[in-house]
């Protein structure tokens, strides 16, 4: 373990979805409900659609701690170590993905570019900050 990494902060940093996005999601409500009181009552069922998005907002994350990265999902989350990601990439999306030694991507949702400070503290120097001043 480099030095770097050994006076990495020991508490883990969580990024999230900001909860403002339930505002957007309510509003979403308020459109279908208009759908669905002006049409048959088996369109009821859409609004599954708002209580999806609003379980995705909660649910949906990154936590990274000084020995592992955790992306959290929908229906599960996936963890892989620091010492085996080998940088970060944007794609079209706004959320980054961390490339594996491998050659495989894992999508770290809610980290964008304005949260690599907060990874790259955590990381302990694995992870450059973009925005230091050499």
């Amino acid at each position: 373990m480099s030095p770097a990494a050994a006076s990495a902060p020991t508490v883990p940093v969580v990024i999230r979805i900001s909860p403002i996005a339930h505002f957007a999601v309510g509003f979403l409500a308020l459109g279908l409900l208009s759908v669905v009181l002006a049409a048959p009552g088996w369109l009821a069922v859409l609004f599954v659609i708002p209580v999806v998005l609003s379980a995705s907002i909660v649910r949906y994350r990154t936590v990274a701690d000084r020995d592992k990265i955790t992306a959290r999902t929908l229906l599960g989350s996936e963890s892989i170590v620091w010492d085996d990601v080998d940088g970060l990439r944007f794609g079209k999306g706004v959320w980054a993905y961390a490339r594996r030694k491998d050659g495989s991507e894992l999508r770290l949702p809610a980290v964008t570019f304005a949260t690599l400070p907060l990874l790259s503290s955590v990381s302990g120097g694995r992870l450059p900050n973009p925005y230091a001043r050499d």
